[in-house]
């Protein structure tokens, strides 16, 4: 819309104002007006997530290629072989492979470049409805604007971050789809204004729309907003029940209409989706300053032999004049030439095929991932995804993992069972003697088939409540009213006419469905009414407000009118309801307390219900209050909670609820695992801080073990500080370490580094809310919170946003070292995905965030949280423990015996160097050194990095100890280097000097000398074949097909070479080429030379098997000891019957509680749950196992020991 004279002036006054008033603090825009929204600049919807175009990619690709140290090293080799005074060999030998490398490199990149601008194209290309003069026009998503009103269709992405104004659904409800965003798979419910729901969707009206928007300015909290609307003379208040994000999807609505209110980089999901960083492992990262080391070996090499080659010039030149004439004018210029000749010819340290060779162990053992049937999904025919093939090896170093959520831990089926209503409890079952029984599948449940409503699946064993509830008992009539209107469920009638409810959360689905089969049936609901069908009678409330739940309030209301009584009906976590109860309710709190305790110990989610009724007149005065609140802009959040603070006192206290949800077999066995193998689990949740507690009782991560678990919850900084400092000295006091510098400093890392090091019964577990978080991450007690929360096994932190995830992790990678690895679902985690060294996000749902971001992905499995639901089905074990594993064992095997065996071939000629005048020739042939490292070493040293395995999958799983040398270095660092090293030289070195005695005096047996340069360099050669082969073969310790075809097949292949290449034929086809003719026909007649072979094999090999044999006897490692039971498991005959220990390596026990879970102390008690926000649906959980008595621990420890010692005895039959 063009706008005319007076209108411009109108914007100009909007700006001087808006600056006066500091536009920075908020967000104007206007309806149907691009001219006004253009001058502040916003955003326009157009993304792009690609690195290159076509002008920048060959460039900048290039830059990034040549900043990996080898690259640049290798292209300036390449310049010196170039120049023939200074190299003895062809520049085709180094340029063929770097071309390869950086074509190669470039190739990859590229195409996943190319993904990327296709995604972004898809996206940016993506249709939807504008509404402008002319109507609606069909426009691109990128050419949305802020400000257009824009329609929607069923099925239909969101554009933009929109705000609702009218929907074809009743009351302008609309359904959309998170998954997107959160993960979530359950359908969200937003709702337009009253006031604009009426818009409906006449375009003239639309058209005309001229709302001015206030809100805050763009930021990356999915669950919250703030802002208000000026439209004809009145203020509306904005929340985020009026908000479509972008990445959602409409469901089950025809249409609706919104108005654009952040775009493209401004929207939440894209302000979530963080910075994309290259990720190198920790082994790359050693390898680049590995390099740096070795060239600073290579340049000593060289200056020794340049040194050298001056003083035998000086010495020893001038003497050879007239055989070998100088080239140069003097010393000083040889001896200048020979340093780069020698960087040339000793180059091979460190080949290029180095970084070839890793690159392809890495896609393969990418693939075992991806072909492991075992972490398959056969319902969707999802396989597990290896998406870069670059970081397997970090899977097997992993100190930390990071959860958006605990996950489904349970089976997803919540039910109601237990009740404490008026001082009474109901849902134990008694027999004839008035005992409590527990309750198995010969007790029966009651029969509700007489209630239209009722739910087959819906079982309660006891009869007592549903005989008060028919004699119409008032208490238990208030105690399911309340449950059938306190609650933010919708409900829907399906093709049968049966109701179905769609719940945020199933625990509250679970108390609407329980009043449901008592009875007292939600039959739907509208902005302003709630209907009831109650014992068959209809019943209606008018619905006036409901006061939601967020972390500080930890409870939910609404005010409800019948005829001129107006009440308020509550349910929240027992301590908050119960500091607000009046003192009428002093006779029900104790019995009703002791209940709750019941319940805690039985691990049930529990809360309180309660009421009150408000007189009008106050009613009326604290509507006002709470509406100025409501159109507040800054502080909203916290105004409101004033408000509702006026209301919700002198409470009524009606009674509890207790639900139970059951765990998952085999989850708790997973996280002991993981805890077993030193991995630590952080939960970074948006829920509540009760039900991450719970969650974490229920799977195991929080125990009575613990000698403490510390809650950090404060909201001001000081308070959350001065937790954190107690928690820290109480672990000090704990362990016995005392800051005795009173500075505060960390100075039990000197003694003892993580929980890892603690003895079990000095675990502890930390608690933090968000709020805590926030404080602490922002101030000087940063470093004792690592401290402290590095010494738990377990941290939780609730209530955090998505960057705050990423913080987290940042945080514990750069003050730990550790290597952390992230779990996510949805955009919220995209963050900590890409901050995490190994990032990992659940598939299955279209267009997912997470998986698009991630390293690894799995299917979305039929239990729509992550963690546990990925522990559950053994994924995150799998891939942990047998392939992380696996591939580190077998990267670090393979970078041990590749620096060994070129040190030994290379290092060769530095010996040579002191024989032939240091004048830079070389021992070996030119072809030879050519196709070392691509034929007759390669495939072997690939076969060790993709093959090899040390122990078993089911082996490694059950002794999850297994994993913790990678988390050390243990398998490779500088000490192993430096031993690969010292091998390499010694090795050189008996290669070099055996058969150079050996030849010194020998002759052929026609009486011709032997000792010529040709069969010297060619039984070096021959040698150096075998050696560094058998040497192989004696470090694989998983045999198979290929194993020994490359192993025996590349010393054949080198006897085939030299017999091919070095024959008579091929030396007069290429005319002399290959200058080694007949060398290994003469070879073979010298006993010198298989004197040579033999004793090289005898010293390097014979010492190296003693030492294992030795240590294998005297001091086994855990991964012998774990090879020797594969072993004996796999010899022992099949009718032979083992005793197994009393707990296997890594298990879990089983409860012995028969149906309702595991016990833990009351204090562990605090079960409200709710949904915490739209979006979120939070799982109750049952507890941890009761506390075994100290006697029976004892009595354990001596069967267990007992049967180590029958286990370990000579007797075959046991």
């Amino acid at each position: 819309m063009d706008p005319s004279t007076e209108k411009k002036g109108e914007y100009q006054a909007v700006k001087r104002r808006d600056m006066e008033e500091d536009v920075e603090q908020k967000r104007t825009l206007r309806a149907n007006d691009r001219a006004f929204n253009i001058q502040f600049k916003y955003k326009n919807n157009y993304i792009k997530t690609s690195k290159y175009t076509i002008l920048t990619f060959l460039p900048i690709n290039l830059f990034e290629q040549f900043r990996r140290i080898a690259n640049f090293y290798f292209s300036v080799l390449l310049i010196l072989q170039v120049i023939p005074a200074v190299s003895s060999l062809s520049p085709v030998t180094t340029a063929l492979p770097l071309i390869f490398v950086l074509t190669v490199s470039a190739v990859k990149d590229g195409l996943d470049d190319i993904r990327r601008h296709i995604s972004d194209n898809q996206v940016n290309k993506r249709k939807s409805d504008i509404l402008s003069d002319e109507g609606l026009i069909q426009t691109d998503w990128q050419n949305v604007q802020v400000g257009d009103i824009i329609k929607m269709r069923n099925n239909d992405f969101i554009a933009a971050d929109i705000l609702l104004l009218s929907s074809s659904e009743p009351h302008s409800l609309v359904y959309i789809e998170t998954a997107e965003l959160d993960g979530e798979t359950n359908l969200k419910v937003r709702q337009a204004l009253p006031e604009t729901s009426k818009l409906g969707e006449d375009m003239d009206r639309l058209g005309h729309f001229n709302g001015e928007i206030h809100c805050e300015l763009p930021n990356n909290k999915l669950d919250r907003f703030e802002g208000k609307m000026d439209w004809e003379g009145e203020e509306f208040s904005l929340s985020n029940d009026q908000i479509l994000l972008r990445g959602c999807r409409l469901r089950n609505t025809q249409w609706c209409y919104g108005i654009v209110v952040f775009a493209g980089k401004d929207t939440k999901l894209m302000q979530n989706s963080g910075r994309a960083s290259l990720k190198r492992t920790s082994i790359d990262k050693m390898m680049n300053r590995l390099v740096l080391f070795i060239f600073a070996f290579l340049f000593i090499a060289c200056l020794i032999c340049t040194i050298a080659c001056l003083i035998w010039e000086y010495t020893y030149g001038n003497a050879f004049q007239d055989y070998l004439p100088w080239e140069q004018s003097g010393p000083w210029v040889i001896s200048l030439l020979v340093f780069f000749s020698y960087i040339i010819i000793l180059n091979t340290v460190v080949p290029i095929s180095l970084y070839v060779t890793v690159e392809v162990i890495r896609l393969c053992q990418s693939f075992w991932i991806n072909w492991d049937t075992k972490m398959y999904y056969e319902e969707k025919d999802t396989p597990a995804k290896a998406r870069s093939t670059t970081l397997s090896e970090e899977l097997g170093q992993i100190q930390y993992v990071f959860s958006d959520k605990t996950g489904t831990l349970t089976q997803n089926v919540m039910a109601f069972n237990k009740a404490s209503i008026a001082g009474k409890k109901y849902g134990e079952v008694k027999n004839h003697l008035g005992e409590v029984i527990d309750i198995t599948e010969e007790v029966p449940c009651i029969d509700f088939s007489d209630n239209q409503w009722y739910e087959e699946d819906f079982k309660f064993y006891d009869p007592e409540l549903l005989r008060d509830v028919k004699q119409g008992d008032l208490q238990t009539w208030l105690f399911f009213r309340v449950l059938c209107l306190c609650h933010t469920v919708m409900c829907d009638t399906n093709d049968d006419g049966d109701l179905e409810y769609q719940a945020q959360s199933p625990d509250e689905a679970a108390l609407v469905s329980a009043a449901r089969n008592f009875g007292f049936v939600f039959k739907g609901r509208t902005p302003t009414t709630i209907t009831l069908e109650v014992q068959g009678v209809e019943d209606q409330y008018d619905l006036l407000h409901i006061l939601d739940f967020n972390n500080v309030r930890k409870r939910m209301s609404v005010i409800v009118q019948q005829g001129s009584k107006v009440r308020l009906f509550c349910k929240g976590a027992d301590n908050v309801i119960y500091e607000r109860l009046s003192k009428d309710s002093d006779r029900m709190k104790d019995m009703t307390l002791h209940h709750l305790n019941d319940f805690a110990g039985e691990g049930l989610r529990t809360l309180c219900l309660a009421m009150k009724e408000i007189d009008t007149e106050f009613y009326n005065s604290w509507k006002k209050r709470f509406h100025a609140a409501s159109i507040a802009v800054e502080g909203r959040e916290e105004k409101m909670d004033a408000v509702f603070e006026e209301i919700e006192k002198d409470l009524t206290l009606i009674g509890a609820t207790a639900i139970e949800d059951k765990l998952q077999d085999g989850v708790p066995a997973a996280i002991e695992n993981l805890h077993k193998a030193n991995i630590k689990l952080w939960v970074l949740t948006g829920d509540k801080q009760e039900t991450a507690i719970n969650i974490g009782y229920s799977c195991n991560l929080l125990n009575e073990e613990m000698r403490e678990i510390f809650v950090i919850d404060q909201t001001d900084e000081d308070g959350a500080r001065e937790a954190v400092k107690s928690a820290l000295n109480k672990i000090r006091e704990t362990i016995g370490i005392e800051d005795e510098t009173g500075t505060g400093d960390d100075v039990s890392t000197s003694v003892i580094k993580d929980s890892a090091d603690l003895g079990e019964n000095l675990r502890f577990a930390m608690v933090l809310s968000g709020a805590a978080l926030a404080h602490i991450l922002d101030s000087e007690s940063t470093p004792d919170f690592v401290e402290a929360a590095c010494y738990c096994g377990t941290v939780i932190c609730c209530r955090v946003t998505p960057l705050q995830k990423a913080q987290v992790v940042n945080l514990i990678k750069k003050s730990r070292s550790a290597v952390t690895l992230a779990i996510g679902d949805g955009a919220n985690d995209v963050s900590m995905i890409k901050a995490a060294h190994i990032g990992v996000g659940i598939s299955g749902q279209e267009g997912l965030q997470a998986v698009l971001a991630s390293d690894f992905s799995f299917a979305q499995f039929r239990y729509p949280l992550l963690l546990i639901s990925v522990l559950q089905q053994d994924i995150c074990i799998r891939l942990l423990l047998v392939h992380g594993r696996w591939s580190y064992f077998r990267t670090c095997k393979f970078l041990s015996y590749f620096f060994y065996k070129n040190f030994a071939f290379t290092l060769v000629h530095f010996w040579f160097a002191f024989f032939c005048g240091f004048s830079a020739m070389t021992v070996y042939d030119e072809y030879f050194i050519t196709v070392y490292n691509i034929c007759f070493t390669s495939l072997p040293v690939i076969a060790i990095g993709i093959f090899d395995q040390d122990v078993s999958d089911e082996m490694s799983i059950r002794y999850p100890e297994l994993y913790k040398p990678g988390q050390k270095d243990k398998f490779f660092n500088y000490r192993v280097f430096t031993w690969s090293l010292i091998e390499g030289i010694l090795t050189s070195l008996v290669i070099f000097f055996v058969p150079y005695c050996a030849f010194s005096e020998e002759m052929f047996p026609d009486g011709i000398p032997s000792d010529s340069q040709l069969l010297f360099g060619a039984t070096a050669s021959a040698i150096l074949s075998i050696i560094v082969n058998l040497r192989i073969a004696l470090d694989t310790e998983y045999w198979n097909i290929f194993s020994h075809a490359v192993i025996w097949g590349s010393i054949i292949f080198y006897w085939a070479f030299i017999y091919l290449v070095y024959s008579p034929f091929l030396y007069e086809l290429f005319l002399g080429t290959f200058t080694y003719v007949g060398i290994p026909y003469q070879l073979v007649r010298l006993p010198a030379f298989w004197f040579s072979l033999l004793l090289c094999c005898a010293i390097l090999l014979l010492p190296i098997l003693a030492k294992r044999s030795m240590r294998m006897d005297v001091n086994p490692s855990r991964t012998q000891e774990a090879r020797l039971k594969q072993r004996q498991e796999r010899e022992k005959p099949s009718n032979t019957i083992e005793l197994r220990e009393v707990r296997a390596l890594g298990s879990f026990r089983a409860s012995t509680r028969s149906h309702s879970g595991k016990q833990r102390p009351a204090s562990a008690r605090s079960g409200y749950a709710f949904a915490h926000t739209q979006g979120f649906g939070d799982l109750i959980l049952k507890g941890t196992p009761f506390r075994k008595k100290r006697k029976e621990k004892k009595s354990q420890e001596k069967n267990k020991s007992r049967v180590q010692e029958l286990q370990e005895s000579e007797d075959p039959k046991i």
